[in-house]
């Protein structure tokens, strides 16, 4: 599925614990079999000198946003750099130097909110509009007054208490007093297990989307210890894992959904502060991983009144040649 993000900026709103209502399920170009979930088979790095220990993020609800050793929260520093690397960041670049862009901020229209519910919150059906047979079935525990994304991709992401299940939907709305989505995917935040191959989820890449965001408690408390979600153009029909889904064309220049994008170790950060400084930290350490196509280096965070724009804009004056790719994996084509 190609969606294009918007090229503004900035948004955000405090996350809640709801009592209420909902479900979803997933996207797809066209029907495919389903086939078993599988765990993803890490490039291990070399441990880099003097690295910190690693600390896997905070909690949500009580639940870790999936194990210490999935690829979200995997340690990049030492990988080394895709052969593609020169010119997949040139085509994000779109041939001149685009500058990373904060897609959150103090503004509730940016970023995505995700909502944290009960272990017994009543789970409702979820209609599937567009890519019911790459969706996970519902029920879901979402409640009607769930938050929904600002914009054209609303999304509405949800993590049950108890369970430690995610539950995302693409394009979602309330319609007639039931939930209603072109896509949905349900993800036990305990696993690292995948998507089916070739399925998508609520995210083009067929990727979890809340293990991405920037999230404001976490980078207050001094360290975001996670790959980020970002955004890209055009991408290549392929991907890598932990993606599962490609939505682009037949050109090897462009980057494939699930390409591993990491700062280089020798850009200089230290104009930087505050939660931008964390950020960039996270960044060159975690990196980021396509996730969908949209604007040149939007990264996603979640929605957030107490966001500091000011603090957030210091990552405009970052560009995109800053960036390098790592090699994670083979490319998957079909």
């Amino acid at each position: 599925m190609i969606r294009l993000r918007r090229w503004i900026a900035l948004g955000t709103v405090p996350i809640v614990v709801l009592g209420g209502l909902a479900p979803a399920t997933a996207r797809t170009r066209k029907k495919r079999a389903r086939t078993t979930t599988t765990a993803v088979a890490l490039k291990t790095p070399p441990s880099p000198t003097n690295a910190p220990p690693v600390v896997v993020g905070a909690s949500i609800g009580g639940c870790a946003v999936r194990p210490p050793t999935d690829p979200w929260n995997q340690d990049v520093s030492a990988l080394s750099i895709h052969p593609m690397s020169a010119k997949w960041i040139a085509a994000i670049n779109g041939g001149g130097t685009r500058n990373v862009h904060p897609d959150f901020g103090s503004n509730p229209d940016y970023g995505i909110p995700f909502t944290v519910v009960p272990a017994g919150q009543p789970p409702l059906p979820v209609r599937f509009t567009d890519y019911g047979d790459e969706s996970d079935p519902g029920p879901y525990p979402i409640p009607l007054n769930a938050k929904i994304e600002a914009g054209s991709d609303r999304h509405v992401l949800a993590v049950q208490q108890g369970t430690c299940k995610l539950y995302e939907l693409y394009n979602a709305s309330v319609v007639n007093g039931a939930w209603q989505a072109s896509s949905g995917a349900v993800w036990d935040l305990n696993t690292s297990a995948l998507r089916p191959k070739g399925w998508t989820s609520a995210d083009a890449a067929g990727l979890p989307i809340l293990p991405g965001l920037a999230r404001f408690d976490e980078i207050r408390s001094g360290a975001i210890t996670h790959a980020l979600r970002v955004t890209a153009p055009q991408t290549q029909r392929a991907y890598i894992h932990p993606a599962t889904h490609f939505a682009g064309k037949a050109d090897p220049s462009l980057p494939p959904m699930g390409a591993r994008i990491r700062m280089r170790a020798d850009f200089d950060t230290s104009g930087y502060k505050g939660d931008a400084l964390v950020l960039l930290t996270a960044l060159k350490r975690y990196g980021m991983i396509v996730a969908d196509n949209g604007s040149p280096w939007f990264i996603t965070g979640s929605t957030d009144s107490r966001w500091d724009d000011d603090d957030l804009n210091q990552l405009k004056n970052v560009p995109g040649t800053a960036f390098e790719v790592v090699d994670t994996g083979p490319l998957t084509t079909q």
